[in-house]
């Protein structure tokens, strides 16, 4: 057998591995890891948790979803002094867009933009360069470890550290006009990776890694302040807070210019996006060769091949029982008390529309009354709530009596 003939029976043998150990890969019981960073996914990689927490902190504001692009929201929105937030994987914009962000960031507005990756022309308006993604670490093994995020001294808010263990957080800064720039923030490597750009009246927080915003990170330890402390460099009291769900939802360039009505005419394609980065234009052909060999050795095949339609897994509830077996191995009875209690007081929020920062004797007659749970039951709920909060530790009996009487309470109410 001459080279030429083993190199055709190699390749095919090795593409069919490959996508023999992704398919076995996925049999497997694991949480979705897919990042949307969709506001209403509560999978480990989405905003759920971050804009809750957004909500909370602008209680006079009611969030109002976006789900135009930047270019067709600047022609209804006339904000001077509002909050424009964006959390994706990969922002894709075209030059409109990033003409139409500058004037309304330089009317005073505060935009917050979280993502990996920027398409240039916004980078160009706004003077600076996001690190390249090294498209070949896809194809290796992952390198987990213990990842973190700093916020550094001589901001107007408390520095601090912040981590999880899971894929470091590389993504950074490599070039910004400091006279108009200042760093908020910096990664493992000690490089920028959050940075505010000062324009005419207002200004846009940029930050590179969108994982900092995910349901995972929140979860651990006490990461949740990050968000608290990211979003408290913005205006305090904004004129409207507004959420872009248009972002997350693209898949591609192409997808980008389909959504805002019709072709756009800069050309956004998939297949010319793909191949503007040299290593994925090399992988994007070698794989297509590995497919054109694995047709040709395959049409023989008198069968096709029958696939296994396996059932949908849960992967939340999945989720849920790992983060909870975490919680119950470091017995941290502060923490659970504390995320139960905010998880009871945003259902009381939505369910009976009564204000849960004020406890007093009218709010536990209110919430009686609505509910059908005596008073007394009532009261002695928050009773204990109060104590969970009070305390620096709790031990394991309070912790399971805090328990029973809210899920006491989920039984009680008519």
């Amino acid at each position: 057998m001459n080279r030429r003939r083993l190199y055709l029976l190699f390749f095919p043998a090795l593409s069919a591995a490959l996508f023999g150990c992704m398919a076995g890969n996925s049999a497997r019981k694991f949480p979705d890891l897919k990042e949307s960073y969709q506001y209403t996914d509560k999978k480990p990689f989405g905003a759920y948790i971050a804009f809750h927490q957004v909500q909370e902190m602008f209680y006079r504001n009611t969030i109002r979803e976006e789900k135009r692009s930047f270019e067709e929201g600047e022609r209804y929105l006339e904000d001077t002094a509002s909050l424009y937030i964006c959390v994706t994987h990969t922002l894709y914009s075209n030059n409109d867009d990033a003409e139409s962000l500058a004037r309304f960031i330089e009317k005073g507005n505060n935009v917050f933009i979280v993502s990996r990756e920027f398409d240039e022309n916004l980078l160009d308006k706004l003077e600076c360069r996001v690190s390249p993604v090294n498209f070949m670490e896809q194809f290796a093994e992952k390198p987990y470890s213990d990842a973190h995020l700093t916020i550094p001294g001589g901001l107007p808010v408390e520095q601090g550290r912040y981590g999880y263990y899971y894929l470091p957080f590389s993504a950074s800064f490599s070039k910004y006009n400091p006279a108009t720039t200042r760093v908020l923030g910096v990664n493992n490597s000690g490089q920028p990776d959050f940075l505010v750009i000062f324009r005419g009246k207002g200004r846009i927080f940029l930050h590179c890694d969108p994982r900092a915003f995910s349901n995972y990170f929140l979860l651990q330890h006490n990461n949740y302040q990050y968000v608290e402390k990211v979003f408290a460099l913005t205006d305090a009291y904004p004129e409207h807070v507004y959420w872009n769900n248009f972002y997350p939802k693209l898949r591609s360039g192409q997808d980008a210019g389909r959504r805002r009505g019709g072709s756009d005419e800069e050309g956004f394609s998939s297949l010319a996006t793909l191949l503007s980065y040299p290593p994925l234009a090399k992988a994007f052909w070698l794989t297509l060769a590995l497919l054109m060999l694995y047709i040709l050795f395959g049409i023989k095949r008198r069968q096709r091949i029958i696939e296994i339609v396996r059932p949908n897994d849960n992967s939340t509830v999945a989720f849920t029982e790992t983060i909870g077996r975490l919680y119950l191995q470091k017995k941290d009875n502060k923490n659970i008390a504390d995320k139960m209690v905010t998880y009871f007081n945003e259902y009381i929020r939505n369910n009976y529309f009564l204000n849960t920062h004020i406890i007093n004797e009218a709010f536990i007659t209110t919430l009686s009354r609505k509910s059908g749970v005596s008073r007394d039951r009532v009261e002695s709920l928050y009773r204990a709530i109060g104590y969970s909060q009070r305390y620096a530790e709790i031990d394991d009996f309070q912790l399971l009596s805090l328990n029973e009487q809210i899920r006491d309470f989920y039984k009680r109410i008519k």
